[in-house]
């Protein structure tokens, strides 16, 4: 895989006080999509602001120069226009020609409470993280940073989401993503790091899928499904392929497999494990 983004021993302190980050070493590859846990104040909102380049680092360095879309924790709803005009204006800030259709078409599958034209300031917090999901894929960027993406949002819109970011990494972007539940994380992400102290680490335990589908494929499909979130085992059989995935993450699968080329066979009721 190709590297996007390198963070070399990075660290972020504020005046005198202690350290927010400390040392920490990241790389993020095309195609890939990492989920970042940890407590509050642990340093995941600074530690996404660096990857994204709206603050920098006091110590270590950051190399590379991905196109970047950005969701920050708190959206900035107090503005007076509408959604379609806020993801227009923004648009043109970034040097896109023409945004409307494709700004139409996120929100409309974000399902945003009062359509394009609904006033920013009169969303609520979900329906307002909608518009700001929308201006972070608007340009396809080759790096979107999410922090927090599931924060108010509906259960609907939690699916959305989902496969927002496999269309993501399935075009050769990456994905970097926080969340407080580790349980989200391994669903949606190829590998999960946990921030604790301001230092990043390899989680410990891989989460338990739950229930899951078995998913019957064939035909002269592509792709690795080694490191596709959800997945717990892939087996060639023949002129097929069988997947036992995650129940949650079986519509985003077939999805994928369905892009690359695949028929689908058969799909089992979920089964606890």
């Amino acid at each position: 895989m190709t590297a996007l983004l390198r963070l070399h021993g990075v660290g972020k302190r504020y005046g005198r006080g202690p350290a927010v980050l400390d040392g920490v070493h990241l790389e993020v590859e095309a195609g890939q999509v990492l989920g970042v846990v940890g407590a509050n104040g642990s340093g995941k909102s600074t530690l996404l602001r660096i990857l994204a380049g709206i603050s920098r680092p006091t110590a270590g360095a950051v190399t590379g120069s991905p196109s970047i879309g950005y969701v920050p924790d708190r959206f900035p709803a107090a503005t007076r226009m509408s959604a379609l005009g806020y993801l227009r204006h923004l648009g043109r800030i970034d040097g896109l020609s023409t945004v409307d259709e494709v700004a139409v078409e996120l929100l409309e599958r974000l399902a945003l409470a009062g359509g394009p034209k609904a006033p920013i300031r009169q969303l609520s917090k979900g329906n307002a993280q909608k518009v700001a999901l929308a201006q972070a894929l608007l340009g396809e960027p080759e790096l979107l940073v999410l922090d927090e993406p599931w924060s108010g949002l509906d259960p609907a819109a939690h699916g959305v989401l989902g496969e927002l970011i496999t269309e993501t990494r399935e075009r050769g972007a990456a994905v970097v993503f926080t969340a407080h539940r580790e349980d989200v994380a391994h669903e949606h992400a190829s590998r999960v790091l946990r921030m604790s102290e301001g230092k990043l680490r390899a989680t410990d335990t891989v989460a338990e899928p739950g229930p899951c589908a078995q998913i019957r494929l064939r035909g002269p499909g592509s792709g690795d499904w080694s490191s596709e979130p959800g997945l717990v085992r892939a087996t060639a059989n023949g002129e097929h392929v069988d997947l036992t995935v995650a129940a949650a993450r079986s519509d985003a699968i077939l999805l994928t497999a369905l892009r690359r080329g695949w028929s689908v066979v058969a799909v089992d009721t979920p089964v606890a494990r």
